[in-house]
């Protein structure tokens, strides 16, 4: 997957009704002028003013303004303006702001925010967006007939789960109208990738058993082979990318307890790690004969798929799902996991994340669980895992892999 992030500096429009605040900001980019070329406003109003005459890479807004607050101008932004990075930057405590948030944004960080974490925010947030928006990406859209649209099952449940009085019950009922669905969701859960005691006949069972995140989870997964689950393709393709996601899944979840203890970390790494190759589906429904083409020469010629995608197509599967996901409005932690999940250096992660733990799933993930661990080298991403400080750490990823896979034998 080659690099496609652009070198000129970033144009930042800063909103905040503080003026104190937007000072300190702009005292702390004037060392920054061959990175952001930092613009700022004090209220909504005019940041869509300055909007309308100027184009900005980027929009950096507090929450809580008055007249027109955050999220009423981020909204603006992304009807408007949709290929503008959004990072929400506030001091705001209400729990439910901060969960709307996500439906606009693309980061939110807390006041005070640490200067070096602000800059690493918007460039590696700038990057992903470079990523998912170059021109073969674009050639390529244009010859899909049509991206699949978020389920709406999914909006439910998300709904449902944000509600005082959430229940087990009623997310099972959500789920339970979609026959189609839910005969997917039931298929996979009493699999032996779950290893259940018992038998699980209803969507409720699951749930109960599972967790309401996991199942939130799976209706995504489930959705999306389910659309694709007419194509012919060689080489048992749907099985094999199913079992794959499933194993990939479970196996990021697991290094993401590992070695992190943050829950929305190993929630989104499981969900990523779900989803990864989504994008595989989209070009191969799209793309039919090419896609066979390409499935075969990378089989020939030993090479990564992702490899053979680029060539014949121009685009990698990991771009055209990052992109749907964006598409979707999954978090940002999602988004970029599945996008770098190859070569998670091109994106610059600091600390371990979702993109860490899916990138390292993967690579796992291809092994063959009959090869046993001699001799088996996955492609890791040394020097990304060099600077995480992970590089030492295969024997135990080796053990997490080799305990999931012969649970799911």
């Amino acid at each position: 997957m080659s690099s496609r992030a652009q070198s000129t500096a970033r144009r930042v429009l800063f909103v905040d009704d503080e003026p104190m605040l937007l000072q300190g900001l702009s005292r702390m980019l004037r060392t920054e002028k061959d990175i952001f070329v930092p613009a700022f406003a004090t209220s909504g109003e005019e940041a869509l003013a300055m909007l309308l005459k100027d184009n900005y890479d980027v929009v950096v807004s507090d929450i809580s303004m008055p007249h027109m607050n955050g999220l009423e101008l981020l909204s603006r932004v992304k009807e408007l303006y949709p290929d503008t990075v959004r990072i929400i930057l506030s001091g705001e405590p209400d729990v439910s702001l901060s969960i709307q948030s996500v439906n606009v944004s693309h980061r939110f960080l807390n006041k005070p925010c640490d200067p070096a974490l602000l800059k690493s925010t918007i460039l590696r947030t700038c990057r992903l967006s470079d990523f998912l928006r170059n021109d073969s990406m674009k050639k390529t859209l244009k010859q899909i007939d049509s991206l699949p649209s978020m389920p709406a099952v999914y909006f439910e449940i998300v709904k449902e789960l944000q509600s005082p009085d959430a229940s087990i019950q009623k997310v099972g009922q959500i789920i339970s109208r979609d026959v189609a669905l839910t005969s997917k969701i039931l298929q996979l859960v009493n699999s032996a990738y779950f290893s259940l005691p018992r038998h699980v006949s209803s969507p409720e069972h699951a749930a109960l058993l599972l967790g309401l995140n996991i199942i939130k989870s799976l209706v995504l997964v489930s959705f999306i082979f389910k659309k694709f689950d007419r194509m012919d393709m060689p080489y048992k393709f749907l099985e094999r990318l199913w079992a794959h996601n499933i194993l990939t899944g479970n196996l990021a979840k697991a290094i993401a307890k590992e070695e992190s203890q943050d829950q929305k970390v190993i929630d989104n790494a499981y969900i990523a790690g779900l989803l990864h190759d989504c994008g595989k589906l989209i070009l191969a429904s799209s793309f039919k004969e090419k896609y066979r083409e390409i499935i075969i020469q990378s089989h020939e010629e030993g090479i990564p798929i992702s490899s053979a995608e680029e060539a014949l197509l121009g685009v990698t599967h990991a771009e055209v799902g990052a992109y749907l996901m964006e598409l979707w409005g999954l978090p940002a932690q999602i988004i970029e996991a599945i996008a770098f999940h190859h070569l998670p250096s091109e994106y610059g992660d600091e600390a371990f994340s979702p993109l860490s733990a899916v990138h390292i799933a993967n690579e796992l993930g291809h092994k063959e669980p009959d090869n046993g661990p001699e001799g088996y080298s996955p492609v890791f991403d040394i020097d990304y895992l060099k600077s995480l400080n992970l590089d030492n750490r295969l024997d135990r990823w080796l053990s997490i892999r080799e305990k999931i896979a012969n649970g799911a034998n």
